[in-house]
């Protein structure tokens, strides 16, 4: 496979705010400094957010890939994704994104099997492997 290259620009506006946007993208992100910081702004997308973000939206189109492939069948995907900002060192560091996975599938006997395909999952998100943060996944698998 080739190399691919996704662009965003960043565009300050004011305070401690921004505009994230991509040349290949429609949609605008406001983003500023979280409100646990100081001039932090509530209610804005932070990079603490993003990155909590991105980890948990390639979980997901990671195991839909995944799934499709082998041919899950699954009535409902959600996934709550919580991002742990530590100080170590002096240095600030998202030491841990916590997944919290709820899978619906049709029959019980489909359990064991979305339980492999939402490890295998976690285990090959690329955004999971391109960070060191621990990542750690908990699953529900109703039927």
């Amino acid at each position: 496979m080739d190399a691919h290259y996704y662009n965003v620009d960043l565009n300050w506006v004011a305070d401690r705010k921004g505009i994230i946007s991509s040349p290949e993208l429609a949609q605008k992100i406001e983003v500023a400094t979280p409100p646990q910081f100081t001039n932090g702004i509530e209610g804005i997308w932070s990079p603490e957010h993003l990155l909590t973000a991105a980890v948990n939206s390639c979980f997901m189109t990671t195991f839909l890939a995944i799934a499709d492939n082998s041919k899950l069948q699954y009535k409902n995907f959600a996934c709550h994704a919580k991002g742990k900002l530590e100080q170590i060192e002096g240095k600030f560091l998202m030491t841990e994104v916590l997944l919290e996975a709820e899978l619906t599938v049709n029959t019980a006997l489909d359990t064991e099997k979305a339980e492999r395909i939402l490890q295998k999952s976690e285990a090959a998100c690329l955004i999971s492997n391109s960070i060191k943060s621990k990542v750690t996944l908990q699953t529900d698998i109703k039927y």
